[in-house]
Formats: structure tokens, sequence, C-alpha cells
């Protein structure tokens, strides 16, 4: 699970889990829509239960603003991405976007708790909206840039603010590394995907020092890095020679190479299946580097083996790449 399926799962569990934090006409309103969402999947049905949800809230004077609230109006956009209505996703969480944004330029100077807890908002849904923008069926590979830019620089921002300056009294914590380092990783990922590899590597990095010691999901980042690694192509830098080929293709194997010693050294009940996946992966990417450097036999090697690793957990677009290696190789080749 990525960092944003683990940002939906939470709030659909918040939902589900703070009910008694509503008031019970509120709360009878909701479960009809997490019933109809999750379920019996009826969208326009859900739908109706959580407008309906919000609008008797506002009868017992329930805050707009309020973290209950603002988390209903994510299970909406939720909502529209698992009916496959993604456009409709993305309109809602961008009209939560800005009212984050406008109640810090109304009310932000005077409310440290409140300021803090409304831009933590608006970098999260930026963060999901980016991803969204930045899928087929939506294909608005700018404005996913713009938006997770914009997030990653906004919370690297707060949390060097806070480092400097100290804390202000009432603001209380700010995101969480794994929220922090889900943003630095959805900005590589948008960046990989435009094959701006020199981008990519640095914010997978940075991701890789926030997560804690002995996570499988270190296994996944190494990867990713050590794959950005193999394929930079940077713009020159007057008077700075470029890095050789040689020279990343050893970066990356490198971390590749660590990838799978971490995740041979992670046991239940830490180990996951990214761990799994990630030895797959790593061993795929091993294969790959021996190809771009010419070594035919040894990559052929690797590929057989990430198949074999990828068939064993069911990992099937493992396999296929581990196929399609093969079948890139040429089986009577030597």
């Amino acid at each position: 699970m990525t960092a944003l399926g683990r940002f939906a799962y939470k709030y659909k569990r918040d939902l589900i889990d703070g009910l008694h934090k509503f008031p019970e006409p509120v709360a009878q309103k909701l479960r009809q829509a997490i019933w109809y969402t999750n379920q019996d999947l009826q969208p326009n049905v859900a739908l109706k239960y959580y407008l309906e949800a919000i609008q008797v809230a506002a009868t017992y004077g329930m805050d707009p603003y309020s973290d209950e609230i603002i988390g209903v109006k994510i299970q909406i956009a939720a909502l529209m991405e698992k009916a496959e209505q993604y456009k409709k996703a993305v309109e809602v969480l961008d009209l939560l976007r800005t009212d984050c944004l406008n109640w810090i330029d109304v009310k932000g100077n005077g409310e440290a708790a409140g300021r803090n807890r409304m831009l933590g908002w608006a970098v999260k849904i930026s963060v999901k909206e980016g991803e969204l923008l930045s899928n087929a069926y939506v294909g608005d590979v700018a404005l996913a840039e713009e938006r997770l830019v914009w997030a990653v620089e906004t919370a690297l921002k707060e949390q060097r603010r806070r480092d400097e300056e100290g804390v202000k009294e009432g603001e209380g914590p700010w995101l969480s590394n794994e929220e922090l380092g889900g943003s630095l990783e959805e900005l590589a990922t948008q960046y990989e995907a435009r094959n701006q590899h020199y981008l990519a590597a640095p914010l997978y990095l940075h991701a890789l020092s926030l997560v804690p010691q002995g996570q499988c999901h270190s296994v996944v980042l190494m990867n990713n890095l050590a794959t950005s690694l193999a394929q930079q192509s940077p713009p020159p830098t007057p008077g700075i020679p470029p890095p050789s080929q040689t020279s990343l293709i050893s970066n990356a194997r490198s971390w590749a190479q660590k990838s799978l010693a971490l995740a041979a050294s992670i046991t239940p009940p830490f180990r996951t299946e990214e761990c799994d996946i990630g030895c797959a992966v790593a061993t795929h990417n091993l294969g790959e580097f021996l190809e771009m450097e010419g070594d035919i036999r040894g990559a052929r090697v690797r590929y057989e083996e990430a198949g074999g690793l990828a068939r064993a957990i069911g990992f099937r677009e493992g396999v296929g790449n581990a196929e399609e290696g093969l079948r890139r190789l040429g089986r009577g080749r030597n």
C-alpha cells in the first residue's frame, strides 16, 4: 500500500471509528453512507447520505472546518474515486483545498492551532489531488505537478520554520514523517513518469530518511532510488562534468543490493508484502543493470530469478516484467 493509499484508508477508518464524535442523527446518516460505500457500492445513494449528514451536522452547530466534517468530505472524494469518477473526486478535493487555504487567509494569523491544522489538511489534500490529476483518466500532468510541488515546498518550509523558531503555543504537531515522506514520494513518482530522474532521486532519498529503521517500505524506496539513479540524464551544468553511466549504474546496483539485504533482515511480524515484492523488484533491477552493461548471461540469470520470486508471491507485474526482459535478451543468446 502506498503512502497515499494509507492516507485514504486512515481517514476511512477514522470516520468509522469516530462516529461517536457526531450527534446521533448525523452518525445515522454516515452509517448509511458508509454501508453504500463499503458494503453495497451505490455511489448516488452513498453521496445522498453523506450530503445529508453534512446538512444535519450544520443544524447541530458542528464547525464546517472541523476535522470531522473535513473527514466526511474526504470520504466523498474517496467514494468518487472508488466509483472511478476521478474528475469528480478531483473537484471535491480542489474545493476542500480552497476552503482550507481561504480559512488560513482569513483567520490563520490569529489562531495558531487552527492554522497548523488547516495547513496540514491543505498539504495532504494537495498530495492526493496530485495523484488523481496525474492518472490516465484525468491526465492533467501540469496541474498535478503544481499541486505536488506546492505540497512538498509548503511541508518542508513549515518544518524548517518549526526547527528554527520552535513550535508556537497551541500549534500542536506538524505532519508525521510518514505523511511528509508520502508527499516527497508522490512528487518523485511524478518526475519519474516524465523521465526527470535527476529530480526524483533526491526526493526518494529524503523520503527514505524519514522511514523508521526496519520497515519494508524502505525496501521499496531503495529500489525506486536505484531505478532513478540508473536512468539519470541531468541537464549539463557549466564547469561540472556529468557523472558517467558506469558510476550511475554502480550506485544504482549498490542501492538495489542494500534493498535485498534489508528485506532479508526483516522478519514477521514486521515483514509485509512490500518486502516480498521489493525482493523481486530488486532482483529484476539488478538484471536490468547487467543488461545495460552488456552482460547478457548475468542479466538472464537475474530475470529468471526475479520471475521465480514474483510467481511465488503472485506478483503478476513482476512476472510480466521478467518475461519481457527475457524476451528482450533472446533465450538463444549467450
